[in-house]
């Protein structure tokens, strides 16, 4: 440390890329400091810092480390109180441009894999980005002193050193229990679980936290479910989902959309105090909707989409700008090639055309001019052909009642059983609509993307950049996927240029199935670490979270540039 000091004296009020000098490791009285990147300019992308806690100075228990779903959820809980020490920092460092700016990657709601804080046996790494202090573009020396002389110490002493045993293993024990409810959710072939009491309405459209005042959630008596959790001497209770064909109705604003978005996030473990924490989803759901303008490249939609005029070929399709049909078919059939098990739709967000035809429009458009076979010809297929379960908000068709295994009605945010009655209205209202005598799903197809899909050079270098939670910058081209409704967090965002980075630089796609790729992707993040991906990869790995596989997939298939056999 006192070399660190003696360094930035020394440059003090020099061009600023004399900072390139302070690269290295420093050790401190109970850490190492790495400075790995030291940025060009004091208006550039800030510079990454390492700081490595060895475990004699803060032990770590080796049961934190029992598995993986504990040491994410270990991990997540110090990145937490890293956080927060940095929210509340109150040194006060000036300059020109980002001078004593401390960016860390702050988890959400969602407890998800990330590089943001590192535990193993032997230490805790937590990895910090900051603004080098400058005056105009000289440096600064005396307020870089007091940057990591005063600020990271006290970051760092106020979050991993004041952080209680207690608290961590309070994040282990939630996974612990998380662990088993989805264990028990396989075993008995649910696809969904709501435990009663939990939270599902959020703050408003802009905030993930549980809105306060809201309507506890609590499982209709018949779909009640218990399941033992360790940690706990009760038994938890709430309503399970089956494997098949659920509809959930009701009138507007009762809540059918609030409990699929509730669904559609229980991929993910959700922290203490989120509300949603037992609430929790098959990790192979995906979310299905139309998507008006998508590129759509290769995509088998037979299965739905057929004699198009002109004799257009649907089981090879490409288009540039799809239209809401079409983007519903391809997205269900892109979904089904990475693997998915469930699908999650909301009628609000769906192609009217797509989902239902009438009894009416039948009588008016003969089958052999439609080209389309609505989802509800297809559904029972899908489940009893392919095994893909399906939950559906539906309220505004009852032709859905003929093919549904349950049917939840949402009043007032709480959910009731209505099949029986459903069954009965079907029995007094038979379908007037033709059902398709197709008895056969369709198949779905593998693709095959081509190298030369991943464009990333611009000029003479490659470039693959982030922008926020929906747009990557690839070469000269831009991707964007703002309805990849179970992205949550940007640094999956960073993780997908970064692995879109690697699988072009490692020529990794060539002669290998889209499913082959995703596959050989989630084994290396398994067995390596998502900073195996990086450049970086053995300093600071970047501010960057694990994205599911239907995500990844979901990116690949927007590429403006992308080419497949």
């Amino acid at each position: 440390m006192k070399r660190l000091m003696n360094e930035l004296k020394r440059i003090d009020n020099k061009g600023y890329k004399a900072y390139k000098d302070i690269q290295g490791k420093y050790s401190y009285t109970k850490f190492d400091l790495f400075i790995d990147y030291v940025q060009g300019d004091p208006f550039a992308t800030p510079s990454k810092i390492r700081i490595v806690i060895p475990a004699k100075q803060r032990p770590i228990k080796a049961e934190w480390l029992s598995s993986y779903e504990r040491k994410i959820a270990a991990e997540d809980k110090m990145a937490r109180v890293v956080a927060s020490a940095i929210h509340k920092q109150k040194t006060f460092i000036k300059g020109s441009g980002k001078s004593g700016l401390i960016l860390f990657d702050q988890p959400g709601q969602e407890v998800i894999e990330r590089s943001a804080v590192q535990l193993d046996s032997q230490a805790i790494t937590v990895c910090i980005s900051v603004g080098l202090p400058a005056n105009g573009r000289r440096i600064n020396g005396k307020e870089a002193e007091k940057l990591f002389g005063e600020a990271i110490p006290t970051i760092i002493e106020n979050s991993i050193f004041t952080i209680k045993d207690m608290e961590v293993e309070a994040s282990v024990q939630l996974a612990d229990q998380q662990v088993a409810i989805r264990e028990t959710m396989k075993k008995n072939g649910w696809i969904a679980f709501i435990n009663n009491g939990a939270i599902l309405p959020r703050e408003s459209g802009v905030s993930n936290r549980p809105l306060k005042n809201a309507v506890p959630f609590q499982s209709p008596k018949g779909d009640e479910v218990e399941i033992t959790i360790p940690h706990q001497k009760e038994p938890i209770r709430g309503m399970a989902i089956s494997k098949g064909i659920t509809l959930i109705v009701g009138g507007g604003y009762h809540g059918k959309s609030t409990i699929l978005e509730a669904i559609e996030k229980g991929v993910y473990a959700h922290t203490d105090g989120d509300g949603r924490e037992y609430v929790l989803t098959d990790p192979d759901a995906v979310k299905i909707r139309a998507e008006d303008g998508r590129q759509v490249t290769g995509v088998d939609i037979s299965p739905f989409i057929s004699n198009l005029p002109h004799k257009k070929d649907t089981s090879f399709f490409m288009t540039e700008n799809a239209s809401g049909s079409t983007s519903q078919a391809a997205n269900v059939m892109e979904a089904l090639e990475a693997g998915a098990s469930t699908l999650l739709i909301d009628e609000d967000t769906s192609a009217t055309n797509f989902m239902i035809r009438d009894h009416r429009m039948q009588q008016l458009v003969q089958k052999e001019k439609e080209p389309i076979t609505p989802f509800i010809d297809k559904i029972s297929q899908l489940y009893s052909q392919l095994g893909i379960s399906t939950i559906i908000v539906m309220g505004g068709s009852g032709d859905y009642f003929a093919v549904a295994d349950t049917v939840i009605m949402m009043e007032s945010y709480l959910p009731h059983n209505v099949t029986k009655k459903a069954k009965q209205i079907m029995e007094n209202n038979p379908l007037e609509r033709d059902m398709s005598k197709d008895d056969m799903f369709g198949k779905v197809r593998d693709r095959y993307f081509q190298q030369s899909t991943l464009q990333t050079k611009k000029g003479k270098r490659a470039k693959t950049q982030a922008k926020g939670l929906s747009t990557i910058l690839m070469g000269r081209t831009d991707i964007t996927f703002h309805h990849t409704e179970q992205l949550v967090d940007s640094s999956q965002t960073r993780m997908i240029a970064e692995i879109i980075s690697y699988l072009d630089r490692s020529n990794r796609l060539e002669n290998k199935s889209l499913h082959t790729i995703l596959n050989e992707l989630e084994k290396k993040m398994d067995t390596e670490g998502l900073a195996s991906f990086t450049i970086f990869k053995d300093q600071h790995p970047g501010d960057i979270a694990r994205p599911r596989r239907y995500e990844i997939a979901a990116v690949l298939n927007r590429m403006r540039t992308a080419m497949v056999k």
